[in-house]
């Protein structure tokens, strides 16, 4: 009876940030390649838990892309 009520936990692969383990990576408004990478398709900014960065740069990012966006180098939606 114990065993219907138990759960499978599914084993995750631990996500390593993009930007510390390649230092040569530069976040930058004008790399508009890298920064929609980390856009959806619908035009949202990826989470950290979708991308694997770390804080730090998550925060860089998020500035860039909005930089980026402002500057109409990335649409706000994707149509």
């Amino acid at each position: 009876m114990a065993r219907r009520f138990e759960r499978k936990r599914r084993a995750f692969k631990k996500k390593y940030c993009k930007f510390c383990s390649n230092k040569e990576l530069v976040i930058d408004y004008k790399n508009t390649d890298m920064m929609k990478e980390f856009t959806a398709e619908s035009g949202k900014i990826e989470p950290t838990r979708l991308t694997g960065t770390c804080a730090k740069h998550q925060r860089k990012l998020v500035r860039e892309i909005k930089k980026a966006r402002q500057m109409a180098l990335i649409a706000y939606i994707n149509e």
